[in-house]
């Protein structure tokens, strides 16, 4: 049980010994990459290094055999080893065999003879090394002759080459832990200087007002990876901004709409206490209360299905035909609507839900109020794009195109179909808010006449 929980307490103190911050964690892993690599690379390096040495002292070894060569005479029916003046250097470590037979070995050889026996007694050019007094290595060299020829061994002491390959690695081991330092330095230098636009990205999100500010991440020079960042949160940004402006528009028209029909509440609430009433004037007094607050009602359900039915959103585009068409369909009876295009295919430069609820209010004013006949043009316009509305229906009364865009103004209230007025002054404020309008052709008849202009796409 207690392997298990070992391992997790170990687990969890890892986790939290881990470096907190996104440049130490990058650094520890660049270090610890850098590790896995240099510590392959010291491998691979001490191995190459202890190879090529051992092929040096096989070679020096070769060499010293084949100077052994030349004072053995293999020609004659025996082998023999010819003495010379100073030969001393070539008999150390020298052991001379016919055959199997020992002809001269090196003084005090020991131990170290019986290697040099089973290595001649091998035959052909072999190597071992051995450990006898320290590390040695010896060699077999065979000279041909007519008895068979001789073998040659020679041993050579690989203490000074071991030295070397100790001095290599402890050489690179120094060299891998500065390397080590450096990388772990200039990584987080160069992770401090990457993060530093993010820093100063975090810097001005907290300084910026979210709606008062017009600053942009995208304005300012960042990596690529950055700029994708910034667009996006600049993106979100203007949703932010869009919805707090919505947000108090919203109130805005909340508290003036709701100001007229409160005033009638309290107007006739302070008239009948102030003054002593009749029946038929109680109810009359009741009446109007109940129609000020079935305003009031009506214009809280507008607004509140309004917000809630979608905010203003990024900007987009829209295909005006595909997008008005769909709307037409579902808010006409077919065969009665009629919706053109002139010239090449237009585009709006709004979102196409924000076109849906601009123009929707229009058409469906058109559809109630229509005898036979709703027209939808769409055409190219100075400002961008252009959409009229027009019906053959009666029209709007002179003395109230006045009021037509106010809210909660109704020309005839009681004309058998519901409403708060609100329809109209949406869509011009929604149109406004993308740069577009929306206005009334008193000059057209028979009928109504609305002009939606937005920009082009």
């Amino acid at each position: 049980m207690s392997g298990p929980r070992g391992g997790a307490r170990a687990t969890a103190v890892l986790r939290r010994s881990a470096p907190k911050t996104l440049r130490g964690r990058l650094s520890l892993v660049a270090l610890l990459t850098a590790t896995l690599l240099m510590l392959v690379l010291t491998v691979a390096f001490n191995s190459v290094a202890g190879h090529r040495l051992q092929h040096q002292a096989d070679d020096e070894l070769r060499t010293r055999a084949a100077a052994v060569e030349t004072t053995v005479d293999t020609s004659g029916p025996t082998v023999r080893v010819l003495e010379t003046s100073h030969d001393a250097l070539l008999d150390a470590d020298v052991w001379i065999y016919s055959g199997r037979r020992l002809l001269e070995a090196p003084p005090a050889a020991g131990s170290l003879t019986r290697v040099a026996d089973a290595l001649a007694g091998r035959g052909g050019q072999r190597c071992v090394t051995a450990d006898a007094h320290g590390p040695l290595r010896l060699c077999s060299h065979l000279v041909p002759g007519h008895a068979g020829g001789a073998t040659i061994v020679t041993a050579l002491d690989l203490s000074p080459y071991r030295s070397s390959a100790d001095t290599l690695l402890l050489g690179s081991l120094a060299l891998d832990f500065v390397m080590l330092a450096c990388t772990y330095v200039l990584t987080r230098l160069a992770v401090g200087r990457a993060l530093r636009p993010v820093r100063t990205m975090t810097d001005q999100a907290g300084q910026w007002s979210a709606v008062a500010s017009g600053e942009r991440f995208g304005s300012t020079r960042l990596p690529a990876e950055l700029a994708r960042l910034g667009a996006s949160l600049d993106s979100i940004l203007d949703r932010i901004r869009t919805l707090l402006r919505h947000e108090r528009q919203l109130t805005g028209e909340l508290s003036h709409e709701l100001r007229t029909p409160l005033s009638r509440i309290i107007a006739e609430l302070d008239w009948w206490r102030a003054h002593p009433r009749s029946a038929e004037q109680t109810r009359a007094s009741h009446q109007v209360i109940a129609e000020a607050a079935e305003s009031m009602r009506s214009i809280c359900d507008t607004l509140l299905a309004d917000a809630r039915e979608g905010t203003l959103t990024a900007p987009g585009t829209a295909p005006m035909l595909p997008t008005l068409r769909g709307t037409a369909e579902v808010l006409c009876v077919p065969g009665r609507l009629t919706v053109t295009v002139d010239g090449p295919s237009l585009v709006a430069g709004v979102p196409p839900a924000l076109l849906e609820r601009i123009v929707s209010p229009l058409l469906a004013n058109a559809c109630r109020y229509a005898r036979s006949t709703v027209t939808v043009r769409v055409r190219p316009s100075p400002e961008g794009v252009g959409v009229d509305v027009t019906d053959d229906g009666p029209g709007v009364p002179s003395a109230f195109t006045g009021l037509l865009f106010e809210p909660g103004r109704r020309a005839d209230p009681g004309d058998g179909h519901t409403g708060a007025g609100l329809g109209l002054p949406l869509a011009r404020r929604l149109a406004r808010s993308v740069g577009g309008e929306v206005t009334y052709d008193a000059g057209h008849a028979p009928g109504a006449r609305f002009v939606v202009t937005l920009p082009a796409g």
